[in-house]
């Protein structure tokens, strides 16, 4: 084979090792943006907000359906990061951080593709924006703007050819990857009260006790005893609330999604 040859196919066998990566990357980058914007800055849904079931829209069930979906993107990011880690000799070939980022584009618009054939049209679970009074509106221009469009623009990419190599893209994944995830677990800043979920059977002295250890103050609950909004002021540690009883914690960084922002 001559050199020409050789280098012309050069990109291809960078990329052999790092496709996956970019894609696994790529949706859990989409799934953190959707839990991010969505969920909690804009407010506009939760996984299963149209579910009309009420044994689903006990805020209960709510708050665990929002933890499992962040904690599947933690799975999936987690093995884009693997991926990544393992391609990392890759790195230096020429056109891998091209065909990276393309990738993880195409992963990001898949995402959003998935999401709203299967979530808002097959299943039904929610859309984009609830309250809207043309729902199929923003169905459609959420899938158009950042499922049809970027899957385009990752593929055109891609198609390009050419680009260099380094670690510029790979870091850059990387730390979106790593930043995003924390934050899709986070109420906005200044945000001092959390929505605690008990394990079943824990009593109300038990919550107060909880909450006594802790310096906090109780705000609301549920009916169900389980469910509790603690206001645990600038200093508190929420993970401590682990110790004495709780099951899921809103402001921490474990999957537990959105519970700040459930509307009752």
């Amino acid at each position: 084979m001559s050199t020409d040859a050789a280098h012309s196919h050069s990109p291809a066998r960078a990329a052999a090792g790092l496709p996956w990566a970019g894609y696994l990357l790529g949706f859990g980058l989409g799934g953190f943006f959707d839990g991010i914007l969505l969920h909690q800055v804009l407010q506009w849904h939760h996984l299963l907000s149209a579910v009309e079931s009420s044994a689903v829209q006990d805020i209960r069930v709510q708050i665990l359906a929002d933890g499992l979906f962040h904690a599947a993107m933690y799975v999936v990011a987690a093995g884009g990061l693997w991926l990544l880690w393992r391609s990392r000799r890759r790195f230096a070939e020429p056109g891998a951080d091209r065909l990276l980022f393309a990738n993880a584009l195409i992963g990001f618009g898949v995402w959003h593709i998935l999401d709203g054939v299967l979530s808002h049209w097959i299943l039904g679970i929610h859309r984009i924006r609830m309250d809207s009074a043309t729902p199929l509106l923003w169905d459609l221009l959420w899938f158009v703007v950042f499922g049809v469009a970027v899957v385009a623009a990752g593929w055109r990419l891609r198609r390009g050819g050419g680009g260099g190599g380094g670690r510029a893209a790979p870091v850059a994944l990387a730390l979106a990857v790593l930043i995003a995830g924390p934050v899709a677990a986070l109420p906005p800043p200044g945000v001092t009260t959390v929505m605690v979920l008990f394990k079943p059977g824990t009593t109300a002295p038990d919550v107060f006790a909880a909450v006594a250890a802790v310096d906090g103050r109780t705000v609301w609950q549920d009916p169900s005893g389980q469910l509790w909004a603690i206001d645990l002021g600038e200093q508190g540690n929420p993970t401590a609330l682990y110790r004495h009883g709780a099951l899921l914690v809103s402001n921490t960084l474990l999957p537990t999604g959105c519970l700040d922002w459930f509307r009752t």
